[in-house]
């Protein structure tokens, strides 16, 4: 990592090869997937949508085999790694491990690490700084995931171990943007069931909020669990006031009014029929 400005930045190689988080991959990364995360990445920063940055990109001339469309036709491409940046690589993956394993006193010496360096605004003598940070997680990541519906974007494979506890967008994979509205829009070629079609982003975000609260739950008292699932409860209205407040300003909608929901929905209807 390093720091910049007086912000810390962590940094991470893409493609370099096996890490002991692999799962048997070769950890290798091909030319044309590093150039669209290089690009997407950007692209993302400048519309104003919280994500990874991409530092630098570099060419390898070792051979990679890939299977591109899932069909069994495996062909040799060439390799590429992309040193990317972001304020945290933590995802809710990295707390939902060690709850699953029962390394308790290790998941919370991370978890105050994360809030130490990452959520100056709460208290680390705060009682209650566990269940403040599920709540701006919680409220965080419906914002993002309305951002990516504002602009038509499709993460691909949205599991816990590509969703950031800063909620922001990082693992660019089987990505993609929306051509015209259609919320069955699946990027992901490998996606048989459409489960993270972009019209269930929001839903699975929920999912993933869900695990992040099972995983905490062995640190929080019973009045705290308590109040978590309340604060899990409110994310569809978290998701739902901000969705509405992004299409109303695209729409060049002013103050409030009852039909304004009318309104979105009918146009995104109209524009599927298109």
């Amino acid at each position: 990592y390093f720091y910049r400005h007086g912000e810390r930045w962590e940094l991470q190689l893409k493609g370099s090869g096996k890490t002991p988080y692999s799962r048997n991959g070769d950890g290798r990364a091909v030319l044309r997937s590093s150039v669209r995360e290089f690009l997407c990445s950007e692209a993302m920063h400048y519309l104003g949508i919280p994500t990874s940055r991409a530092a630098s990109l570099v060419v390898s001339d070792d051979d990679v085999w890939r299977d591109q469309f899932y069909n069994g036709n495996i062909k040799k491409e060439r390799g590429a790694i992309v040193l990317r940046l972001a304020k945290s690589w933590f995802r809710i993956g990295s707390l939902e491990i060690l709850a699953h394993s029962g390394e308790l006193d290790l998941l919370r010496r991370l978890l105050d690490f994360i809030i130490q360096e990452h959520f100056p605004s709460i208290a680390m003598n705060d009682s209650n700084r566990y269940l403040e940070f599920f709540s701006t997680v919680v409220s965080e990541t419906a914002n993002l995931i309305a951002l990516w519906m504002s602009v038509g974007f499709a993460h691909g494979v949205c599991n816990t171990d590509n969703f950031s506890l800063l909620s922001i967008t990082i693992d660019y994979g089987p990505f993609g943007f929306m051509d015209s509205y259609d919320p069955n829009f699946v990027p992901n070629t490998s996606d048989d069931e459409r489960r993270y079609k972009i019209g269930n982003q929001a839903n699975v975000g929920l999912f993933n909020l869900s695990k992040l609260l099972q995983a905490l739950k062995p640190l929080l008292d019973p009045r705290q669990k308590q109040l978590a699932s309340q604060v899990l409860e409110g994310y569809g209205e978290h998701y739902y006031s901000r969705f509405t407040e992004l299409f109303k300003t695209k729409l060049g909608l002013l103050g409030e009014n009852e039909n304004d929901n009318y309104l979105i929905a009918l146009l995104l209807k109209v524009s599927l029929l298109c």
